[in-house]
């Protein structure tokens, strides 16, 4: 009977641990992104990314608006693991959103990323620069890949979007698919002039 308590004991504690873990990507998530909004404040005025914090291996690029999911996320540079922690990730050696290409950042599924899945054709993205440039993008489709064959070229003529993130959303470990959102540019980008609003 002792045994048996103290396995249950352990399961217990275990699963809550478990519990904690997963409750603490999400929370890290949201503490950043208010960090990351102040630094890509900053770095409109200044005209160039500025670093959120001074241990900080990357730097808020883009701030990314989804009107019909009524969610705002700031964006880093790079889409390494470390800065996925944090935020969304402009993906190294795309374009940036208005350039000719295909510009495309990533996110989790379990944080900024995890209404991905609500956009649908015709629903407006908005991304804005720390240079000032506002880009607004139709979304067009979407589609299931495996990790190695997105067939996302960033050459891609025009100007494009992508957003990207694990699936199935609902999954509880990693597995190959992706999730790609894919989008067009409305019009030439605007630049937001100093003292004036969007």
């Amino acid at each position: 009977m002792r045994t048996h308590r103290l396995l249950a004991a352990a399961l217990a504690s275990g699963g809550l641990i478990l519990a904690a873990q997963g409750a603490w990507i999400p929370a890290k998530a949201a503490l950043a992104q208010a960090l990351l909004a102040r630094a890509f404040a900053r770095g409109l005025e200044a005209g160039a990314p500025v670093r959120p914090w001074p241990s900080a291996d990357t730097v808020p690029v883009a701030r990314l608006t989804f009107p019909s999911l009524g969610e705002t996320h700031i964006a880093l540079a790079g889409s390494s693991g470390q800065a996925l922690a944090f935020g969304p990730g402009h993906v190294e050696g795309t374009p940036e959103a208005g350039e000719p290409g295909v510009a495309v950042y990533a996110a989790h599924r379990e944080t900024q990323f995890r209404r991905l899945g609500d956009l649908k054709p015709g629903d407006p993205v908005e991304v804005e620069t720390v240079r000032g440039r506002i880009v607004r993008f139709r979304v067009t489709g979407r589609r299931i890949v495996r990790f190695d064959a997105s067939g996302l070229d960033p050459a891609t003529p025009g100007r494009h979007l992508a957003l990207v993130t694990c699936w199935p959303l609902d999954a509880l470990i990693s597995g190959p698919e992706r999730l790609v959102v894919e989008a067009v540019a409305e019009d030439p980008p605007k630049v937001q002039l100093e003292g004036s609003s969007p």
